[in-house]
């Protein structure tokens, strides 16, 4: 097909003269050696086509935009159409992107995704307005203040999230299981993401919490894991990858090799060769042999996955909670110049025994759904040893072991990995004798 430039309105003439070259270059015949290289040869008549929309918005459209607009906007919309984690990044998102990776920003501690064409709640991050105010896994953001999200991009829908601390902003939330929606009102604050912590939930059984993926978590979580075995060994651990929506691979692969010795974590695949990656363990263990317990549930996401699938695959952990998330792709920043760049997603994620995680997610090997068990009150069965007259006191401090029982009542999955560690610790006793 044959281009008339000269009949082309002048801006479709500056397109297709850019374009045109590279078009006729892809479809021009090529060395067998390089033929292997030529996956597609670019459209001319898409091309063609694409360069007459851009001249009649030019001319057309109500108000007068700018090319660079235009542009931009093009290349917004060929990533959007890719996938919900593909992005082109303006100097601000781009500069956005840098803060979050850097663990601290303005903003009410929401990971977001796009799911079925709806701005969606990941996980809400620990100890932060999002949390505290009860948003949860898939809950569906309708409107950000008075703007409907239907038509906001991921990253437009971040901006108007993020601001100064101490500001207010209204979110219009639909909860996956209600009928209609709710509108909560949450200050900003400055987020700044503690992503491991730790302590003991009875002698001998520790709990470890990591609430995202950053460049340090692996070192935390070996720091943590010494401080819990400072008074002698484990006999069982609490892995809670619940509402942690990823983050740094290398820092997933260095969580899971702290409980492996050898075998494989994870690997990639993608249509570049460098996209195909294998990260298996090394023999420095940091708990080698803590029986181990890992919870995960539908914010459990990407890099959480991976150390709950690569646990899982090596027989080395009992995971326990509900399906997780299914973010098993990988993304890749490149700069474009300017301060600008591109997040694009160039391989996918899978586990040592070769299942793919994305949208998939990690099947629990025991499902727990969260819930309380409570006693209602009145009923006469919520007397207990300490209600009675002259009970005999505790050894250890009553209000923390209290506090401690009041949690494990709260949280009914972490309270029932309790019970399987000391169900796994008399068996192994049991075969020891």
């Amino acid at each position: 097909m044959l281009l008339r430039p000269a009949a082309l309105p002048s801006v479709t003439r500056r397109l297709v003269a850019v374009l045109l070259p590279i078009a006729l270059l892809a479809i021009a015949p090529l060395p067998a050696a390089a033929q292997s290289a030529a996956d597609d040869d670019l459209p001319v008549a898409e091309i063609q086509a694409f360069a007459e929309v851009f001249e009649r918005i030019k001319r057309a459209y109500v108000e007068e935009v700018e090319d660079e607009d235009l542009l931009r906007n093009a290349m917004r919309g060929m990533l959007s159409e890719l996938d919900p984690h593909s992005a082109y990044l303006d100097s601000e998102e781009f500069a956005s992107l840098r803060e979050s990776t850097q663990g601290e920003f303005g903003g009410v501690g929401i990971e977001v995704g796009m799911e079925e064409g709806q701005l969606t709640v990941i996980t809400p991050i620990d100890d932060t307005p999002a949390s505290r105010a009860g948003l949860r896994s898939r809950d569906r953001i309708l409107r950000i203040d008075d703007t409907p999200t239907d038509r906001l991009s991921l990253q437009e829908a971040v901006n108007l999230m993020r601001g100064e601390p101490g500001t207010q902003l209204r979110l219009t939330i639909l909860h996956q299981d209600a009928n209609a929606p709710l509108e909560v009102t949450l200050t900003r604050e400055i987020i700044r993401t503690q992503s491991v912590k730790h302590e003991l939930l009875e002698e001998g059984y520790g709990y470890l919490r990591v609430s995202q993926f950053q460049s340090r978590t692996g070192q935390q979580v070996d720091e943590a894991l010494a401080s819990l075995q400072d008074d002698g060994p484990l006999q069982g651990l609490v892995l809670d990858l619940r509402n942690n929506p990823g983050g740094v691979l290398q820092a997933a692969v260095d969580v899971a090799d702290a409980f492996l010795d050898s075998g494989l974590i994870v690997y990639t695949e993608g249509r570049l060769a460098d996209s195909a990656m294998r990260f298996s363990a090394g023999r420095e263990t940091a708990a080698p042999e803590v029986p181990l317990v890992v919870l995960i549930n539908g914010g459990s996401a990407s890099a959480a996955e991976i150390v709950a699938g690569a646990l899982q695959d090596q027989r080395r952990g009992v995971v326990m909670g509900t399906q997780s998330f299914g973010k098993g792709s990988v993304q890749q920043i490149m700069s474009l110049g300017n301060d600008e760049g591109l997040k694009l997603t160039t391989a996918l994620y899978f586990t040592p025994d070769g299942r793919s995680i994305q949208a998939q997610g990690i099947e629990p090997d025991v499902e727990v759904i969260r819930g309380r068990l409570e006693v209602a009150e009145g009923n006469g069965l919520d007397v207990r040893e300490a209600d009675l007259q002259g009970h005999l006191g505790a050894s250890d401090d009553p209000q923390e072991r209290s506090e401690m029982s009041q949690r494990l009542r709260e949280d009914y999955q972490l309270g029932e990995a309790l019970n399987l560690l000391k169900a796994l610790d008399v068996l192994s006793r049991r075969r020891a004798g």
